[in-house]
């Protein structure tokens, strides 16, 4: 979440960037900025009556060696007073953080300056495209009929154990999955990223660190007895290591990668856009996480979209990246690419990536911070994640777009993770 300093010092580039993400509510600022005054005053007050009180106490104590017993009871009284005066203040303080923190979190990230004008999906800005389109034949099969076909996933069946949005994926199909994933694990690695293995169940914290809580609570899993949630991305317990954590600023950036299943409710979703490996409950997906320096925050930011660029690139996959105009950002966003390849037989982009920086908004849910090398003061950090890759969509665009008349052909680079050059 924003700051109140960011609020008080930026005022009108805060209100100004809400206006872009189409924010509506932009008076929350002021009435922040409002009830941080009546914190400060009610801290101020907190703070006097204590003072007077330490004063008062070390009077009695001299007091009380000097024999004046009856000044030493006239004082016993007024701290009496004085302490119910604390009391009071302290539990208005509490009250009053909390009400603040209510309305910080309803505030979204800020958009950097560079992110478009915009309300939808529409307004997007296409920064590259690379690969060439692929013209298949009519025949042509979408994703769901090569599956059945050559029987590497199993709808059906998905819905049969678990429900729709669960598929089964068999023999070559599983196979074809590991292998994307260990491709997509040994390229980050190459690349200076740590492999960690985090949980996929996360707490309340972790979720509110990140910014799924309270947001998206509606698109996570609950498991109710234990009051924690499937996690939707590795994004969610890979960041939240660094929750509560002081970092060297020497060790910056840190850069970890991890496998995870995820888990999304997509509640609505539904349609032909929903159809096959086009959105799924669960799914497969390698992330990528960046602690940076705020100095720093947008070179990691490049290097992570030229990364991500240069998976699909080496799966021969027609692509295009794309800017987020403000409308369609996230809520913790400051700058989001999104990457899109194409599905030959759908003839359709699909997402299968989104590279972002948040600054440093969800370091200050986290209180993940840096200390500064001279100054030894701490500071927030700034946190990014990218997807590299999520599977569901990548499979679709592979199966699609290397169909032939023999097979599914596959990608050199990961032959030598499926042992099979083709699937037939």
């Amino acid at each position: 979440m924003l700051t109140i300093k960011q609020i008080r010092d930026n005022f009108e580039q805060v209100e100004a960037g809400l206006k872009k993400k189409n924010f509506q509510n932009t008076a929350i600022l002021k009435e922040i900025i409002e009830l941080d005054n009546y914190r400060r005053n009610t801290q101020k007050n907190l703070d006097d009556s204590q003072a007077e009180l330490n004063q008062i106490s070390k009077r009695i104590g001299d007091l009380f060696r000097e024999g004046k017993r009856e000044d030493v009871d006239r004082l016993k009284m007024k701290t009496a007073d004085l302490k119910e005066d604390i009391r009071r203040l302290d539990e208005k303080l509490k009250e009053v953080e909390l009400a603040l923190e209510k309305l910080l979190v309803q505030v979204p990230n800020v958009p950097h300056i560079s992110v478009p004008e915009g309300k939808s999906a529409d307004d997007n800005q296409v920064v590259r495209t690379g690969g060439d389109l692929v013209a298949l034949p009519s025949e042509a099969l979408p994703h769901w009929d090569l599956a059945r076909k050559f029987d590497i996933i199993d709808f059906e069946l998905g819905v049969k154990v678990t429900g729709a949005g669960f598929p089964v994926y068999k023999g070559k199909g599983a196979k074809l999955q590991r292998a994307l994933i260990n491709f997509f694990l040994d390229e980050a690695s190459k690349q200076g990223f740590l492999e960690v293995q985090p949980p996929i169940l996360v707490n309340e914290e972790s979720g509110f660190g990140t910014g799924q809580l309270p947001d998206k609570e509606g698109q996570m899993y609950h498991v109710q007895l234990d009051n924690l949630y499937l996690a939707p991305t590795a994004e969610v317990p890979v960041t939240n290591i660094y929750r509560d954590v002081i970092i060297d600023e020497k060790e910056l950036p840190i850069k970890n990668t991890a496998y995870t299943p995820c888990f999304r409710r997509e509640a609505g979703s539904y349609g032909k856009d929903v159809r096959g490996l086009n959105r799924l409950h669960q799914f497969d997906k390698v992330e990528i996480v960046c602690i940076a320096h705020p100095e720093k925050s947008y070179e990691v930011l490049e290097e992570m979209v030229s990364y991500v660029e240069s998976l699909v690139v080496k799966l021969d996959l027609p692509y295009r990246i794309i800017k987020l105009c403000g409308g369609d950002m996230s809520f913790t966003s400051a700058l989001t690419y999104d990457f899109e390849v194409w599905s030959a037989a759908q003839q359709r982009w699909l997402e299968v990536s989104s590279v972002s920086n948040f600054e440093s908004y969800q370091a200050n849910r986290l209180k993940c911070r840096y200390r500064d090398s001279e100054t030894k003061k701490t500071n927030l950090a700034h946190t990014l994640n990218g997807s590299a890759l999520a599977l569901p969509r990548i499979v679709a665009a592979l199966l699609e777009n290397n169909q032939t008349p023999k097979g599914i052909k596959i990608p050199q680079v990961l032959v030598p993770y499926t042992a099979f050059e083709i699937i037939d």
